[in-house]
């Protein structure tokens, strides 16, 4: 595939483990074809083991949002409020730099846990979507899109949980899940 051919919208979605998994391997898939991938993360602290690997390749930035203090279910109405500000301050600086450098890919990990937790607002998402450069390749992962989101996107993979080892008590391991 040549490089001017990309400008899709995917979406890793479900309530299966994989999602974020899915989307590192898109993302060394394209660097390793020369393709430059802004690496995006919402919810997430940035320790993660996928993202000391990505963080050594090249053509690929990683950045994260400031990171919460607490689950987004035990935050007050005022820190969800500060949250989403916080958050889309920061994506729309990311957003202004995909459509201002020469990006073929943005990866938005967990862009819509955070739309479903509240604290990042769809419509900056969507409105984004719809004036995006047309030849960057957008992937999105998170449990739940919406009707909108599934309409907006070329690619819908879901993954769902049929068995998992937390269901047993097992919490997650390093090198596994986390």
């Amino acid at each position: 595939m040549a490089k001017n051919n990309l400008g899709l919208i995917h979406i890793y979605c479900g309530d299966g483990k994989g999602k974020t998994t899915c989307s590192v391997g898109l993302t060394v898939r394209a660097v390793g074809f020369g393709l430059k991938v802004l690496f995006m993360q919402f919810l997430k602290d940035g320790s993660s083991n996928e993202l000391k690997v990505l963080k050594t390749l090249d053509n690929l930035e990683v950045v994260g949002t400031k990171p919460i203090k607490k689950f987004t279910f035990q935050m007050t109405e005022d820190e969800k409020r500060i949250t989403r500000e916080e958050n889309a301050e920061q994506f729309l600086a990311v957003a202004e730099r995909v459509r201002n450098e020469d990006f073929n890919m943005l990866v938005i990990d967990e862009c819509l846990g955070s739309i479903e937790a509240g604290v990042l607002e769809e419509k900056i998402i969507l409105d984004f979507l719809k004036t995006k450069p047309e030849h960057l390749e957008v992937v999105m992962t998170g449990r739940v899109p919406s009707d909108e989101m599934i309409e907006i996107a070329d690619y819908v993979s879901r993954i769902d949980k049929v068995k998992h080892p937390y269901d047993q008590g097992i919490p997650a391991r390093k090198g596994i899940e986390k």
